[in-house]
């Protein structure tokens, strides 16, 4: 005869970005399947509420970017930081997961290790690039450390770390994908017959609103083409619409489906540069933030040669990075014609295939899960 172990574990969840909400759900999934029983309380989006369980608190009002509107906000992380405590103490979880998003969840981590909690950090902070210090908190309040880029392992290994490399979660959520046919996706969008150069400006408005209007600078030059901007879930349709005209158009929550039919994009420096790479789209990386958070951060951030997944996980330049003042319509032009075709074209490509070897393959999330299920 054969039993069913049911396993009856209550996991509490803070995923505080968009990029956390899709790791978040997938991760979710996979426990499912391994714990018949599993009860789901969560900080996090539309794609981890669809997986069931209680959604807390949304990233849409989380999300604070750059030191000075952390600073504005600093009343209403706070008083979130406060709720949160409260919520895991009064639902008492058996194990609480921490996706990325460190300012907020090593705080909340060394809160539930005193009370006992088992404390597990899926998809480590960006450690390696500043606030090393960061280190000796989770030394002292992490239970299970998992990480997703190769080098992370080493990086933790050096500071007294032992740390799961469990491969990257985005190749599981690509390698899911169907097929796609684009003049049906062109039809149905509203999109006419011309070659596509999507436009991936952010999630925030703030960081939309200074991306875009760079971005769209360069259409004069690339008339035969036309471009469409992927909208953020977090942000209305109706915040796009003074950039859309005839030859710019606007799709929401497609984001994968936009770029698998396009030709090329320009991509804001965040996870979705490295997305555009793994669903083989050449890009280039643009990023422009105020002169006073740029100031800090390039005093903060040591030892970073790149500010692209791509490039830091190759350790080398593979997608071009224009920065502050170097992203100008005049750089963009010219890095954009580079890759609408010829050697720099083809060598982007080549590389983005030994990228998702680095990478390890599919299975992160189920990997995750029973690193998860052992603790």
């Amino acid at each position: 005869m054969f039993s069913i172990a049911v396993i009856e574990m209550k996991y509490y969840i803070i995923a505080g970005e968009a990029s956390g909400d899709l790791h978040g759900s997938n991760l979710m999934k996979a426990l499912k399947q391994k714990d018949l029983a599993s009860e789901f309380r969560f900080w996090g989006g539309d794609l981890m509420a669809k997986q069931g369980g209680t959604l807390v608190k949304h990233y849409k009002d989380l999300a604070f970017m750059g030191f000075l509107e952390v600073a504005k906000n600093l009343r209403t992380i706070l008083n979130n930081i406060k709720f949160c405590k409260q919520d895991i103490k009064k639902h008492k979880p058996d194990v609480l997961i921490l996706v990325d998003y460190p300012g907020f969840n090593l705080r909340i981590a060394k809160f539930a290790k005193k009370l006992g909690i088992k404390v597990v950090y899926y998809i480590s902070p960006q450690l390696w690039a500043w606030k090393e210090g960061r280190v000796e908190i989770i030394k002292k309040y992490v239970d299970e450390m998992m990480v997703i880029l190769p080098f992370e392992e080493d990086f933790y290994r050096r500071h007294g770390v032992y740390s799961h490399f469990v491969g990257h979660p985005l190749l599981d959520a690509i390698s899911n994908l169907q097929e796609i046919d684009i003049e049906k996706f062109k039809a149905e969008n509203g999109l006419n017959e011309k070659e596509i150069i999507a436009l991936l400006p952010g999630s925030r408005k703030q960081e939309v609103e200074k991306m875009l209007e760079m971005m769209l600078s360069v259409r004069p030059y690339f008339k035969e083409y036309q471009f469409v901007i992927a909208g953020a879930p977090s942000l209305p349709k109706e915040f796009y619409e003074s950039y859309v005209d005839d030859n710019v158009h606007f799709v929401s929550n497609k984001t994968y489906d936009l770029l698998r039919c396009s030709k090329a994009a320009l991509v804001t420096s965040g996870t979705a540069t490295l997305e555009t790479a793994l669903l083989n789209i050449p890009e280039v990386v643009c990023y422009r933030g105020s002169k006073i958070s740029y100031a800090i951060a390039k005093r903060l951030v040591k030892n970073i040669n790149y500010i692209s997944l791509v490039n830091l996980i190759m350790d080398h330049e593979v997608v071009k990075e224009l920065i502050q003042n170097n992203l100008n319509t005049h750089n963009l032009v010219e890095e954009l014609k580079k890759i609408l075709g010829g050697e720099k074209r083809v060598q982007m490509l080549n590389d983005y295939e030994l990228l998702r070897e680095k990478l390890g393959g599919k299975g992160a999330s189920d990997h995750a899960a029973e690193v998860i299920l052992k603790v």
